[in-house]
């Protein structure tokens, strides 16, 4: 896909904290649901097409590991499909914030995988790596300085 030049450049600022985290919990939702219904369909799979039991479903090391995979893949997915297309998750359009390019580009999926994976460790540091943002003069995360991107607050319509 190829990277697009976004407008309003000289109207954009950094994103504070509180607004980062307001667009976290909403997102947090839309991912919590989308795990609901990786787990649904991977419990159905191993019930109706693998034939274990009721009982046995979620009882082996294969089916632990693959749902965890699942659900860390399907996570960073909705984030690279989301971050990639327009630079917002729908959590991010509600509080006007967009991840782009230190230059005003759309992010490439490299960019949002390394993105997503070092926020996984930015919030297994008890949230260190967003916490930065107060203290960072241009107001990044972690995620932000490993990837070469910024999140930037968008001006009312």
């Amino acid at each position: 896909m190829p990277q697009r030049r976004f407008t309003q450049l000289d109207s954009v600022w950094p994103a504070p904290l509180a607004r980062r985290l307001g667009a976290l919990i909403y997102d947090g939702f839309l991912v919590a649901a989308i795990w609901v219904a990786v787990t649904v369909a991977h419990v159905a799979f191993f019930r109706f097409v693998v034939g274990q039991s009721a009982e046995e479903v979620g009882t082996h090391a294969i089916e632990i590991w693959t749902l965890r995979l699942l659900l860390v893949l399907s996570a960073m997915g909705f984030f690279t499909f989301s971050w990639t297309r327009g630079g917002m998750t729908l959590g991010m359009q509600s509080w006007r914030l967009r991840v782009q390019t230190v230059d005003g580009y759309s992010i490439t999926v490299g960019q949002s995988i390394i993105r997503c994976l070092v926020a996984w460790v930015s919030l297994a540091a008890l949230g260190l790596g967003y916490w930065w943002v107060m203290f960072d003069s241009e107001r990044r995360s972690w995620p932000d300085l490993v990837s070469g991107t910024r999140t930037v607050v968008l001006p009312k319509k």
